[in-house]
């Protein structure tokens, strides 16, 4: 499942990207507008921020923005900003490789090839979506 930090940035990165204006967002009009409280967004941001997927400025008119043109932001980007590893096992990970504990044989685990199929179906789909993609509305 989706956990409610991606859920969160998912709909802050979308709120800011059709804000449009390159204008820094204020915190609190994304909390109020998306229903987040505002302390979990705070941290959600500092993290995006970290990443250099948004930018920040302080101030009377500060707030957030992105450094980059919507069309250009990932979500294999954020999605492992936010959410961590792609793959649901850690034997078919590509950045954040383990092997598992109770495996005897990769090779021979049906689990992992079945994870395979999932986590490439995913990053499919992660790989060809951008942010612009879902914050242009229809």
């Amino acid at each position: 499942m989706l956990s409610k930090k991606t859920k969160y940035g998912l709909k802050a990165l979308t709120f800011i990207a059709r804000s449009g204006s390159g204008v820094p967002v204020q915190v609190g009009e994304i909390a109020k507008s998306e229903q987040i409280p505002q302390k979990f967004l705070e941290s959600i941001l500092l993290t995006l921020r970290k990443a250099g997927i948004l930018g920040s400025k302080k101030g009377k008119h500060g707030g957030y923005y992105l450094r980059k043109a919507p069309s250009e932001i990932l979500m294999t980007e954020v999605m492992r900003v936010l959410e961590g590893p792609i793959a649901m096992v850690p034997c078919v990970s590509l950045n954040f490789y383990e092997k598992c504990d109770d495996c005897v044989d990769e090779h021979l685990c049906s689990v992992n090839k079945l994870m395979i199929q999932v986590r490439d179906s995913t990053l499919e789909v992660f790989r060809n979506t951008t942010l612009e993609n879902f914050s242009n509305p229809q």
